[in-house]
Order: structure tokens, then sequence, then C-alpha cells
């Protein structure tokens, strides 16, 4: 039976044909025939753990690490140590200058390290030089001092002890004159105008205008002296004793307070002046209270 739609027209069906079974398609694939790129690793951080074991395993970074960290620790050492002198050097150079009144050059010894004996409070080797400006009062003159074994362990009046210390003293015949000339400007009716020294005999000579002094360098009681050999005023030989009392307050005047117990041990004339050596044992360093020079130690 035919049926017809309105209008006579005869409606249309359509049908889908079934599936038949068949070879699926193969997933897509990048341009040159490979899998497609894979995404970033998960964040769990097996990459940087892999890589460190890497760095541990490979003798050449092991290497690497430990030059890096000793050339630290290195730095680190040689900075302290250079500070620890230069504070060690401070303390040394302003208690000399002090007690010398001159300019000082101070140097440690190379070993033990200067933080080392810092910790112990125990220095070996001390090297002070002056400027050779004066020494307190004497013009023109230098001192070299040699210490060493220096405790600094305080006790209830001292702030330690030093083992040794030896100084060797420079005067030269300039000075000699000029500190003669303004400590004592009139010596027993002489105006200094030159001085000459004569090691053959230990002498030094002091000349003026008409007059003429010949002394002797001595070690007096632990300190310096200048006995007088020969006085001649005006062409005449005069007694020695109208002058010694003056060059006696002179020379005591020069040498008096040595610090740290300093005796005088001798006395040598040379060409160009006079050179006396001095040295202390087991000296007690005083503390601020009765020196203030030492008052940084």
């Amino acid at each position: 039976m035919n049926v017809t739609g309105r209008g006579g027209e005869t409606p249309t069906r359509q049908i889908t044909p079934p599936r038949t079974p068949g070879p699926q398609p193969e997933p897509a694939t990048d341009p040159d025939g490979g899998q497609p790129p894979a995404g970033p690793p998960p964040a769990n951080g097996k990459g940087l753990g892999a890589k460190l074991r890497g760095l541990l395993t490979d003798p050449v970074s092991i290497l690497l690490i430990v030059v890096t960290v000793i050339a630290l620790v290195a730095a680190g050492v040689i900075g302290a140590e250079l500070y620890a002198r230069h504070v060690a050097n401070s303390k040394v150079s302003t208690a000399a200058q002090c007690e010398i009144q001159d300019g000082v050059q101070v140097s440690f010894g190379v070993t033990p390290p200067v933080l080392w004996q810092h910790f112990t409070g125990r220095y070996t080797n001390i090297v002070i030089h002056s400027d050779g400006a004066r020494v307190r009062h004497a013009k023109d003159m230098t001192v070299d001092i040699q210490i060493s074994d220096v405790d600094l362990t305080p006790t209830a009046d001292a702030k330690g002890t030093i083992g040794t210390l030896e100084a060797a003293i420079t005067w030269t015949t300039t000075g000699i004159k000029e500190t003669v000339e303004s400590e004592i400007p009139i010596l027993g009716g002489l105006a200094v105008k030159s001085v000459k020294t004569n090691p053959n005999d230990g002498t030094v000579e002091l000349k003026g205008t008409f007059s003429t002094i010949v002394a002797k360098p001595t070690v007096t009681n632990g300190g310096f002296g200048l006995e007088v050999v020969k006085f001649d005023g005006l062409g005449l030989t005069l007694p020695r004793e109208s002058i010694q009392s003056m060059l006696d307050g002179f020379t005591k005047d020069l040498t008096k307070d040595y610090p740290l117990g300093i005796k005088a041990d001798s006395v040598e004339v040379t060409d160009n002046g006079v050179v006396a050596r001095l040295s202390t044992h087991n000296a007690a360093i005083p503390t601020s209270t009765n020196n203030p020079c030492f008052a940084d130690i």
C-alpha cells in the first residue's frame, strides 16, 4: 500500500549503512615520524639529586670542591692572622713610642703565627726599631730592641712578664753635641762647638771656642755616666771636679726611670759616636696605674 503525504508527495527515509569491522586509525605522530615530545618531568627533585650524585662520584668535581673549601679556609686564617698582627703591632708600638718618645717600627717573628700567640698569651719574638730622631731628651739617638718570651698571664700587680729584653742604643756625635747644647748650654764656661770621638782610648771630646772637655763614657750603677778625664779652659788645665757634677746631672737625667728594670751592660766609643747596650730579664710588665705607657698591653 502506498502512503502519500500531504500534497500527494511520497516521503523518503535515509538509511545509514551498518559499520563494518576494520583497522582503527593510528595515533598522531610528529612530522619526523617519531612519538610526540614528552611533557616536563614531574617536579619531584629526582633530576637535581641525580646531578648531585653525579658530582659526588666524579673525581674531578670532588677535587674542585676540596680545593675550594681549602682556599676559603686559608683565606679566613690569613685574614685573621693579618688582623692579629695589626692589633699586636699597634699595642706594642703605642707603648714603645710613649717610652722612647719617637716613632718606631715593630715586627713579630714568622712562627708561630701571631694569631696562635694571641690565643696562648705567649709571644716568642718581638723586634722594635726607633726612627732615630731622639730617645727622650737625647737627640739623634736610635734604639734597637729585641724582646723574647713574653707571657701575658696577669698577676695582682703586673700584666705579665718579659723573659728577655736586650737593647742597643746608638748616639751620634751630632746628637751628643745638640743634646749638650740644649740641656746644658754652658758647660763649665764651655759653649760646645764640636764633638769628636776617640775609639782608641774610649773618650769623647767636647770642644768649645776656648775650652775642651775630654770625658770617658762609663757604666755606673746600672746607668751611664761621663767621667771627666781632662778639662782645658783658656789654655789652663783645670780640675775635673769643677764640671763633673754638671755631667753627672746631665747623664742621670737622660737615663733615669728606664722601664722594666732595664740596666746598662756596656758602652763603646766608635768612630761616629757611642753605642750602649742594656738588658733586663724576667721583668714584670707594669699595670697602667704604675706606668701609663703600658695601658694598652
